[in-house]
């Protein structure tokens, strides 16, 4: 189930067992949102009294009461039945009553390719030494599938005391032990009544139930865990790809893992109870690499937590999704939430198949097996069957496929569970052919047997091959790790893409990240393919999903913490997305693997982070809290929305914006419609050199008119705010139904180019 993994038909298989144990049972898990302002003097706890009005329902164990959320959400999650949910609904101190949600997981070189070979050593005009020991006062938590504690990623060597503002622990369980966290790994909790509640109804998915425990049995939680925040492992590798220093992004920072998601994935009520956890254990960074589809704020779990966290001063930042390339598949798209899709980096890992007319065709692999030999053998495309064409289980004839190379399509089941297919079925060798859907994107897995991955283009030549000639035959070469691969980054086909079908007027993902064949840390609980006939063992494995993506965001948002400890989360965020680059290492503007052409912000967003400029960005545009409840007062919620949300009584909505793109945020979505001018007023804070004087510089496509006034800032002082208005006019004659254009305002000097994308529509979609 992790990110672009393996086991991605073992969770639509338990999903399937799970909406069956759903019907079989009248108990479900509701998350219950009360007004906490109405708690009677006579209880003297939100506990006592949540537990009180379940035990005044008829027939209510007094063990039904699951969490009770203390910070980032006001009430409660409970087993409950329909008429209880239905009864409870109808109190005046209660805002609203939900069913709990299910989450997906969205499942080295990296350092080096984000130009962070020595963390803080190109930092100019810092001190290198105060840097790194503020690092170390940086807590990342993150939420995923637990954590494996033994890897050398969570060594404590040379860390000083954990930090007197830490207020967590670590649980015991019976796989686990307080004693395996230390000081680097100074956390690990377990939340599982939601799932427990969901699969423990009886029959048929009562044996899958994991022991309640930290312990990573996934190895997804520790991958991503490792990869914010790892200390330095040398001569790391998977099965021998890769090999070189493993490192996270703040090797100095600390972790605290908090295991909310479970084999049939992550439940609302779970989620919930971990954030609510981390904010109160003291983090400074929330890491989540899950998200569910798109919803408004106050049904959304995750948008709840973190606007809590984001109050308290924590940065949020969480994956956008693995449902690319189709438009508007964006999860987690709340402004005070860091949405983050995915790149590739410059390393790849080559595979060739080499067929009998003499064509060798480029394809990635991390297969590390003997190998083929040297000799062709035949090759076997079977078109006429949908499911044998695409290696179902149980699809192959093994009369037809043994001794041979079998060419599977890419889709429905995981990809290195067809390779398992080919295998049981007597087949030597696969090759994994892309179809529409994932166009060029080529992500190596570290497969059973010999199977190289290619592009469609690539897929329909050897297709075409396998079914003309008389006697295809085919042999599969492995070509090892290679650097500096050109052009890179391309953004991924898997990552989520925009328009905000939420909130249009807020541009999203913000930003893209290394998601593509990431190599991390790994549970020794199961095999990197995560394949129960997966034998092998390995402390360290590569993956792909924005999963991945999502920790490297983390990792660089802790470093920025350490050196500008004041700065808001919003500030941390702006320096991230304005200093983002869109252009290659040839210096041609981002592509997109889907289909070779140009990216676009609806898929990159404001573009790759480039963590060294993130760490100097000169302006930051800041939003308050205040802000941000202006902003969902302006969406047309009601006041019991936003206080689902805020969790204050006293919200009035007094103040709204016009429009939700006034809010202050570093990019911008232009959403015409019906009408042709659109004007927002931003405000820059100066976090750079006293004198500091920046001029504006606007892109835009010839259908709108572009303003700005004024054209040049200047900042006496630092921490000094500036205000400008930018204005948008559709030109005459653009039809409604014109395409979606984009654009950029920077405002530059010397030193800094402040970038803010800006997207253009006319139509939503």
């Amino acid at each position: 189930m992790a990110s672009m993994a393996s086991s991605s038909s073992t969770f639509f298989l338990s999903f399937f067992y799970l909406v069956l144990s759903f019907t079989v049972t009248a108990k479900k898990t509701y998350i219950v949102h009360m007004k906490n302002q109405d708690k009677p003097l006579s209880f003297e706890t939100h506990h006592d009294w949540y537990s009180s009005r379940l035990q005044s329902l008829s027939a209510t164990p007094t063990d039904s009461l699951l969490y009770s959320y203390m910070t980032a959400f006001n009430g409660f999650a409970a087993s409950l039945d329909p008429e209880q949910a239905e009864s409870l609904s109808k109190s005046d101190s209660v805002l609203g009553v939900y069913e709990d949600t299910i989450y997906t997981l969205h499942t080295t070189r990296t350092p080096q390719f984000l130009g962070l070979d020595s963390e803080f050593g190109l930092w100019a005009g810092h001190n290198t030494q105060q840097l790194e020991q503020a690092s170390r006062d940086v807590i990342i938590g993150v939420l995923d599938t637990g954590v494996w504690p033994e890897s050398k990623s969570f060594d404590d060597s040379d860390m000083p005391e954990i930090p007197s503002k830490w207020r967590g622990e670590c649980e015991s369980a019976p796989d686990f032990s307080p004693k395996l966290c230390n000081k680097k790994l100074i956390g690990a909790r377990s939340f599982s009544k939601g799932y427990h509640m969901a699969v423990g109804g009886g029959g048929i998915y009562k044996k899958h139930r994991d022991i309640e425990s930290p312990r990573d049995k996934d190895g997804h939680g520790t991958h991503t865990a490792s990869t914010a925040a790892g200390s330095h492992v040398a001569n790391a590798s998977l099965l021998g790809y890769a090999s070189g220093t493993a490192r996270g992004m703040a090797t100095h920072a600390r972790v605290a893992t908090y295991k909310v998601c479970w084999e049939t994935g992550c439940f609302g009520s779970d989620i919930l109870a971990g954030m609510d956890r981390a904010i109160q254990d003291g983090v400074d960074v929330l890491s989540l690499s899950l998200g569910g589809g798109s919803a408004p704020y106050f049904r959304d779990t995750v948008a709840i937590g973190a606007f809590t966290a984001m109050e308290k001063g924590i940065f949020v930042s969480c994956s956008a999704g693995n449902s690319g390339p189709s438009k508007a598949t964006l999860a987690n798209v709340a402004p005070w939430i860091m949405t983050v899709g995915a790149g590739t980096l410059d390393r790849d890992f080559p595979a060739y198949a080499v067929l009998g007319n003499k064509i060798r065709y480029n394809g990635v692999s991390l297969y590390s097996g003997q190998g083929m030999g040297k000799k062709p053998v035949g090759l076997v495309y079977n078109k006429s069957n949908s499911s044998s064409n695409l290696c179902l289980p149980g699809s192959l004839d093994p009369a037809l496929v043994r001794g041979k190379v079998v060419v599977c399509d890419r889709g429905t089941n995981a990809r290195v569970e067809k390779g398992a297919v080919v295998r049981d079925a007597g087949g030597v060798g696969m090759i994994l052919g892309n179809t529409l859907v994932n166009g060029e994107e080529l992500v190596a897995d570290s497969h059973l047997l010999p199977a190289v991955a290619v592009g469609r283009k690539v897929g329909d030549l050897i297709r075409e091959y396998a079914q003309s000639d008389p006697n295809p035959t085919a042999l599969l070469v492995f070509g090892g790790t290679v650097l500096n691969v050109r052009p890179s980054p391309v953004v991924a086909t898997f990552s989520s893409r925009g328009p905000n079908m939420v909130t249009p007027q807020i541009l999203k993902p913000d930003v893209i990240g290394p998601g593509v064949n990431i190599l991390a840390a790994w549970s020794e609980a199961i095999g990197p393919t995560g394949l129960a006939e997966d034998t092998r063992k390995t402390k360290f494995n590569i993956m792909s999903g924005t999963s991945m993506s999502c920790p490297h965001i983390s990792g660089l948002a802790a470093l920025i913490k350490a050196a500008h400890p004041e700065w808001s989360p919003s500030a941390i965020k702006s320096a991230l997305m304005t200093t983002a680059y869109t252009e290659d290492n040839t210096n041609s503007s981002l592509s997109d693997a889907a289909d070779g052409s140009l990216s676009n912000p609806w898929v990159h967003g404001a573009g790759h982070v480039d963590p060294q400029k993130a760490l100097s960005p000169g302006l930051v545009y800041d939003i308050s809290t205040e802000e941000y409840i202006v902003f969902l007062c302006s969406l047309g919620y009601t006041l019991d929305h936003v206080q689902t949300i805020v969790k204050r009584p006293n919200i009035t909505c007094s103040t709204k914006f016009n429009d939700p793109g006034e809010l202050n945020y570093p990019s911008f979505s232009v959403l015409f419609g019906d009408i042709r001018v659109v004007r927002y007023t931003r405000e820059l804070t100066n976090v750079g050199p006293a004198g500091s004087s920046y001029k504006v510089t606007v892109n835009g496509p010839s259908t709108v008119g572009i303003s700005v006034r004024p054209r040049t800032l200047d900042f006496r002082s630092v921490g000094e705010k500036k205000r400008y208005t930018v204005t948008f006019v559709a030109k005459r004659g653009t039809s409604p139904m014109a395409r979606s254009e984009f654009g950029s305002i920077v405002w530059g000097n010397a030193k800094n180019q402040v970038r803010s994308p800006v997207s253009f529509s006319w139509t939503l979609l």
